[in-house]
């Protein structure tokens, strides 16, 4: 933190995004410039590549991603899962929540200025759009204070315009993820009259899109986001962040204005110019100077900026740079402390226990449950229960013909309705009936499994109860 920022933190009270009286305060900030903004470009760009491609990329017949909640069809990666597997979903989850923590612990909120959604079509697709209509910080500024004449609203509806048809076709992108590119295609053929509901509700969620990108904006990352507030309990002074070397930038007598064959070091003034072009390109209106904020999405645009300044003042690059409070204070060098290592123990458990349950998950999947309300029935020396067998076809290969026998116990299984055939991506439901002589049991509810079969080999089985009369002769 700057020598200045420790006498006086009243910026702490409020947000660069409101002003004194508590009115939005719109943020203009610079197009950035410099080695990390190429990377983040990059990094933006297949990303979005993704985004747009992979509701339309199929592995195995399978899309890509799907997240069909109405239907319960699911495919991560062109895996299809079916809500039998959510347990490796909520795994998935917590893996990925970890992940962030670690993250986190270790490089801030790095995740939010190189790969979050909110903060790539922000800055890399809608902030784009508005500097080739609007041009740069200085002509915005000026557009949004002119009145409306000709060439303001000419801009703001070819602004606006474009802005919406961008949320539009993202929309229908969003859509293809929960519906499936096949079906949104199909839709598209038939024409917006034949699906007007739909049209509808995109139109919608276009407008939703719209409002967070064209006008709440970074408010997102200061106000909604959650992941904003976690942060402030996860970093520590190790973390490393896009942090000011104050220790340089300072010296003995602060920041001063750059003047012409001047001696910095005999007057004591550090490195920083004053130039506050760290403060114009940042896209959440902060200053990076006054030390690590909640604000600050660490997306380097103010390492750009300040190296740029640098390099022209002929002072070393790296005045503001990615490095933890302790680097910065004390000289001290990255290293894992018992907090990362603990971090990284979890992460690897659950992730090592993830693989191995998607590895042993079966293609096809039977469940076995008794039907309700369905008591046990004696004939003769035979016990009879009746039971619904469920079975899910997880890839797209066809199974016909399958057929069930008892494991566990002698006895036979009577199948309703014929054998047992599974379309691709698909379920087939049998009745049951399940005889076991008297003398094989020795339990009021007894285990038994159940073995499914195509020509001869088992290809699943499930295990399930078999009630039969407490007191057994």
């Amino acid at each position: 933190m700057s020598l200045m920022s420790q006498e006086n933190e009243s910026f702490r009270d409020s947000i660069g995004t409101i002003d004194e009286e508590g009115h939005r305060n719109y943020i203009h900030p610079k197009k950035p410039k410099g080695k990390f903004t190429n990377y983040r470009n990059y990094v933006s760009w297949i990303l979005l590549t993704i985004f747009i491609a992979a509701p339309f990329i199929k592995i195995n017949g399978n899309q890509f991603l799907l997240f069909n909640v109405l239907e319960r069809k699911f495919n991560i990666f062109g895996q299809p899962f079916w809500p039998q597997d959510f347990y490796l979903l909520v795994l998935s989850l917590l893996v990925g929540v970890v992940f962030i923590i670690l993250f986190t612990v270790i490089f801030g909120r790095i995740f939010c200025g190189w790969i979050c959604p909110q903060t790539i079509f922000m800055e890399h697709v809608f902030r784009k759009i508005e500097y080739a209509i609007d041009g740069d910080r200085a002509k915005q500024i000026k557009l949004s204070k002119q009145s409306w004449n000709t060439e303001k609203i000419f801009k703001r509806t070819l602004k606006w315009v474009v802005f919406f048809l961008v949320s539009f076709f993202f929309a229908n992108i969003f859509l293809a993820y929960f519906i499936g590119s096949d079906v949104l295609i199909g839709y598209i053929k038939d024409g917006p009259s034949e699906h007007m509901g739909l049209l509808i509700n995109l139109t919608i969620f276009s407008f939703v899109f719209l409002f967070i990108f064209a006008w709440f904006r970074e408010q997102v990352c200061i106000i909604a986001c959650p992941y904003g507030r976690l942060q402030g309990a996860l970093l520590d002074k190790k973390s490393i962040v896009v942090a000011y070397d104050y220790v340089r930038g300072e010296s003995q007598n602060g920041r001063n204005k750059l003047h012409k064959n001047e001696d910095r070091a005999e007057k004591g003034y550090g490195d920083c110019v004053d130039c506050k072009q760290c403060v114009v390109v940042c896209p959440t209106g902060i200053d990076i100077r006054n030390g690590t904020q909640l604000e600050c999405i660490n997306c380097s645009a103010c390492i750009d900026a300040c190296d740029a300044i640098m390099d022209k003042a002929g002072f070393d690059k790296g005045l503001i740079r990615y490095a933890s409070e302790n680097n910065i204070a004390e000289g001290e060098q990255f290293k894992f402390t018992p907090r990362i290592i603990s971090y990284t123990i979890v992460l690897g458990v659950l992730i090592t226990v993830l693989v191995a349950l998607l590895f042993s998950r079966n293609d096809v999947e039977a469940t076995i449950l008794r039907l309700p309300g369905q008591m046990y029935s004696t004939k003769g020396d035979t016990i009879q229960n009746v039971y619904s067998i469920k079975m899910i076809n997880k890839t797209n290969n066809i199974y016909e013909n399958l057929y069930v026998k008892l494991l566990s116990h002698e006895g036979s299984i009577q199948m309703i309705g014929g054998k047992i055939n599974l379309p691709k991506i698909g379920l087939d439901e049998k009745t049951l009936f399940v005889n076991i002589n008297k003398k094989d049991l020795t339990k009021s509810k007894e285990k038994i499994e159940i073995g499914v079969f195509q020509n001869g080999e088992m290809i699943e089985s499930s295990t399930t109860n078999f009630p039969a009369p407490i007191k057994i002769n």
